[in-house]
């Protein structure tokens, strides 16, 4: 099936069109508005001429005594017939008068009587059809002595359309006539009027385009039009996040190209000194062997900070993080303490884990994405680890908070803890303890919040214990880490498993498993 490609909008376009169409629309509109004010114009001069010619009818009427002792009314055409009434030689004009009596005194009888009663002495005017054509009809009711009984004499004259006609089409076509010159010439005003307006929108085009493409620095908004400005300042908005996305990552980049190094220049020195001893002829085993070792605790390291690399890149993956979907993070954190209990045993430290099982029917059900969350308890482990002395404690621990509707997940250790000064500096990537000399990356707790910042999670880190000891204890523990998270709980279950909190063993505290020393309290 073809793709029909996506054209561009062209604001120019949209514009123009905007402007064009209503006046493309308005025009018409216009020359009938302009039709119907011509007739009236073209009314009023003919009027006060047909109102004339009825007053001029109206002074032949006379008013005589008749031989009953009555007054009737009495008209006699002037000299010349009906010339004087005609303005233009081929106009065709009908007149009528009727007496008081309303009996035809003179003119044509097809004439109608009006309809309304006009008061003596004003002239009205109506249209109507005579003869078949279309006429203009003027009449007046002429005062005379008979005023008393309301009866008067009529005078009416009527006169074809044609001249009032030619007058409206002439000033239709003075008015229409220069609008087909005048629309042409504003159309294309329009036109360069818009040019001219979105001609900043181009210049500020060509000054991106002219940018070197490490160019970050913002963009001058105030070069730009005023409703261009918002448009603007996203765009350096956009800028700055990207600088700063684009600092973090060379940093990143920098600290663990110079991590890396430290490892690899062990490998390459361990390797040189064997290879040294073999080509001398010197064949110590021991030595060897203590270079052997060497060179697998520095790949070991190396191995590790690349897995760390690559955990701190799934984290910040976008596409990764979309992939969610509900979790049992108590499973989660069986699995990942099953598998640290090979290492906790060769370290002689009691690892333990603190809730829901595997199939107690009491898995607590988060919205994330699996892989990610195992690294996050993966990272906080190994951390617990590294940092506990021999005959210490580590406890993963995973409940349910019933009032803030969260899964709460901790990780406790005994180890030396990290001062308050010092709590939020090692989120940071890279960045080591003073005072520790454990074998580490950097990079495990920089995860650990990169991960549950992706699932709307906070990171809390305190004292296990209060810090009142003026000196270590005997067996060399501290007072501890703990790493506290809050994940949003999942209300029911989604593979039919209650999703309740840990239930209270004996003494009011959660089941512990210590899954190094392989005994239950």
């Amino acid at each position: 099936m073809a793709v029909t490609a996506r054209k561009h909008r062209s604001l120019f376009g949209e514009i123009l069109d905007w402007m064009l169409a209503p006046l493309l629309l308005l025009w018409p509109l216009s020359v009938v508005l302009t039709w119907l004010v011509a007739q009236g114009l073209a009314n009023q001069p003919f009027d006060r001429e047909l109102g004339t010619r009825v007053r001029q009818l109206a002074r032949e009427v006379e008013f005589r005594p008749s031989s009953a002792g009555s007054v009737e009314a009495r008209f006699a055409l002037p000299q010349g017939g009906t010339d004087f009434l005609r303005t233009e030689e081929n106009e065709t004009v009908w007149y009528q008068v009727t007496g008081s009596r309303g009996e035809r005194l003179a003119g044509d009888a097809a004439l109608n009587p009006p309809v309304d009663d006009a008061p003596p002495g004003e002239v009205r005017f109506r249209d109507e059809v005579l003869h078949g054509v279309d006429v203009r009809v003027g009449y007046m009711a002429v005062p005379g002595s008979e005023r008393a009984t309301g009866l008067t004499p009529l005078v009416q004259v009527a006169e074809t359309l044609d001249k009032r006609s030619r007058l409206a089409t002439e000033i239709i076509k003075g008015v229409i006539l220069p609008q087909f010159v005048i629309l042409p010439i504003a159309v294309l005003l329009v036109w360069l009027a818009l040019a001219r307006g979105i001609a900043p929108l181009n210049e500020l085009q060509q000054r991106i385009r002219r940018r070197d493409s490490g160019d970050l620095s913002p963009i001058d908004e105030y070069a730009a039009p005023e409703e261009v400005s918002p448009l603007v300042r996203a765009i350096n908005d956009l800028l700055a996040r990207l600088d700063q996305s684009l600092r973090a990552q060379k940093h990143f980049l920098a600290d663990a190209a110079h991590q890396l190094k430290t490892p690899l220049a062990g490998l390459r020195t361990q390797a040189e000194l064997a290879q040294r001893e073999i080509d001398a002829g010197q064949h110590d085993p021991r030595a060897l062997k203590e270079s052997l070792q060497q060179i697998a605790r520095s790949s070991q390291s190396a191995a590790h900070m690349v897995n760390q690399l690559l955990a701190m890149a799934r984290a910040e993956d976008e596409q990764q993080n979309a992939r969610f979907e509900a979790v049992s993070l108590g499973a989660l954190a069986v699995e990942t303490v099953r598998d640290f209990v090979p290492r906790a045993l060769e370290k002689r430290i009691d690892l333990g884990y603190e809730g829901p099982g595997e199939g107690t029917g009491r898995a607590l059900w988060v919205h994330g994405n699996a892989v990610l969350l195992r690294e996050l308890i993966r990272n906080l482990v190994d951390n617990a680890l590294q940092y506990t002395p021999a005959g210490g404690t580590a406890t993963v621990r995973v409940m349910h908070d019933p009032y803030g509707q969260v899964v709460v997940l901790q990780v406790d250790d005994s180890g030396p803890g990290i001062a308050p000064g010092e709590r939020e500096q090692v989120f940071h990537p890279f960045y080591r303890g003073l005072g520790t000399d454990v074998d580490g990356s950097g990079l495990g707790l920089a995860i650990v919040r990169e991960i549950a910042l992706r699932h709307g999670a906070e990171v809390a880190l305190e004292d296990v214990q209060p810090r009142w000891r003026t000196t270590p204890p005997a067996n060399g523990t501290g007072p501890g880490a703990r790493f506290t998270l809050r994940f949003r709980a999942i209300t029911g279950s989604p593979a039919s498993t209650s999703s309740v909190a840990a239930q209270p063993a004996s003494g009011g505290e959660p089941a512990r498993t210590f899954a190094a020393g392989g005994k239950t309290a």
